[in-house]
């Protein structure tokens, strides 16, 4: 009979990883259980195309993993981490060659919007500019985690952050800074009618003027390591190809940690329907590119940029994202893409280069955007299509099949709407615990949600500390 372990994690994306390192930290005996092959869930790297073209299956450009207070808690430096800043975060390209840049300073964005809209965007941001470290404790805390640091800003930050991106694209006339506004919206993949759908915006804003839009050298695979070596470093244990359908598969632990969707957790740990109202929302359709170079842009600022957005209007963004929320095929969808080889040419032959492209459609949907998708970025980069060597195409089931906890290809574990928004995964004064004593959910479906910054795992493994020490 094996020794009882203090924790069994199950599921090695950011949050298991996190949860993991938090609680061997402080002295438990850790092991993690992958089902897959190799750590990192969202987080991961893989040749998808051709021999030495390393791309980024789901995760790509890491905002809030630079900026978490999970992370920079901890010397992942010293476990291989190193991350790569683009000289302009993000792009949003229009027809006319032109383009709104999220820039490192809120100065540079605000001039690229011209006119009245550029002091708006600088009164917008100007609140919250410097304070990131205590902004991002507050902003991505789990609700129930007693008073946020700076109370007084932080409610005006929430008075800001809680209105629909439509709303407060509002304080804006002309349509670069609109379609910027709800193209930073977007990446909740709910529609910027939403509520709470503004902070989204607002967030990624501030993360590029605070801490950037980084990649991290060699693929987002290296987050997952560097979190892995350092969990190893203190004494935990990582397990792969270690797929658990019941928890008396587990060896014998006092706490039970899932890094899974909580359908999955309510199904391997017996819990029954105690999550039968939690809804997961639309998926994406994700193309990975080998390029025989770089994308030719029409727009400049698009040929430095780190990641670019294809809207290219705000207008255009909603439609798309009110097609894939109620089951409509895509037919000009916005695209959010990334173009790592700019910083990192480790991660293709020498002059050649990986592009990562995703837009938004119907959950479980079955069909083949690809025409779509190139249809568009050719509208912004003619000639694409004449530089592409080979192409992985990844619809609803593909993405699900990657990853479990995908539900029909939902990348974020949960729709952003409505009352999930705020409440996730059910209404609960510990959301991370569960009706059994032992077993806890630390995946993006808990607080504060989806994003690869490790909070998830980081607050589940405060509420697992806890309870073992109440029952020790």
């Amino acid at each position: 009979m094996p020794s009882m372990l203090d924790v069994a994690v199950v599921g090695a994306g950011p949050n298991g990883l996190t949860a993991a390192v938090e609680l061997a930290r402080r002295g438990f005996r850790v092991a993690v259980y992958e089902a897959a092959g190799a750590i990192g869930g969202g987080s991961r790297t893989e040749e998808l195309t051709l021999p030495g073209f390393r791309h980024d299956p789901c995760s790509a450009v890491h905002p809030l993993a630079v900026g978490s207070p999970a992370f920079r808690a901890m010397p992942l430096d010293r476990h291989g981490l190193e991350w790569l800043h683009p000289e302009l975060p993000m792009a949003h390209p229009f027809p006319d060659g032109t383009a709104a840049v999220l820039a490192r300073t809120a100065d540079e964005t605000a001039a690229s919007l011209g006119g009245r809209d550029a002091d708006a965007y600088r009164r917008l941001v100007a609140p919250y500019l410097g304070r990131w470290e205590t902004l991002a404790r507050d902003f991505l805390r789990c609700q129930w985690d007693g008073l946020p640091r700076e109370p007084l800003r932080y409610a005006r930050f929430g008075l800001d952050a809680v209105q629909p991106a439509a709303l407060l694209a509002r304080r804006f006339r002309g349509e670069k800074a609109r379609a910027l506004i709800a193209g930073l919206a977007a990446h909740a993949i709910a529609p910027t009618t939403g509520v709470a759908t503004g902070g989204i915006a607002l967030v990624f804003a501030l993360a590029a003027h605070e801490v950037g839009w980084p990649v991290p050298r060699g693929g987002s695979q290296s987050i997952a390591d560097a979190l892995g070596s350092y969990l190893r470093a203190h004494g935990g244990e990582i397990h792969t190809g270690f797929l658990v359908r019941r928890l008396d598969e587990l060896p014998p632990a006092r706490a039970y940690v899932f890094d899974t969707s909580p359908t999955a957790l309510a199904r391997i740990a017996g819990l029954g329907d105690a999550y039968r109202g939690y809804r997961y929302g639309p998926s994406v359709f994700k193309i990975d590119y080998a390029l025989d170079g770089p994308v030719p842009w029409t727009a400049k600022d698009a040929r430095r940029a780190g990641t670019v957005h294809i809207g290219p209007t705000a207008g255009e963004i909603e439609a798309a994202l009110h097609a894939a929320v109620h089951g409509r095929d895509p037919s000009v969808p916005f695209l959010i893409t990334s173009q790592p080889t700019l910083l990192d040419s480790t991660r293709a032959p020498e002059g050649k280069h990986v592009f990562w492209a995703y837009g938004h459609v119907p959950r479980g949907w079955q069909g083949d955007a690809t025409e779509a998708v190139e249809r568009q970025i050719e509208r912004f980069a003619p000639g694409f299509r004449d530089l592409v060597l080979a192409r992985a195409v990844a619809g609803p089931p593909e993405v699900a099949a990657r990853n479990a906890n995908y539900v029909e290809g939902d990348t974020a574990c949960g729709a952003f709407r409505g009352l999930q928004t705020l409440v996730r995964p059910k209404l609960a004064r510990v959301p991370y615990a569960t009706a059994h004593p032992a077993v806890f959910l630390c995946s993006s479906a808990t607080p504060p949600g989806p994003g690869v910054h490790g909070m998830s795992g980081h607050h589940a493994a405060r509420a697992v500390w806890r309870r073992l020490r109440q029952t020790a």
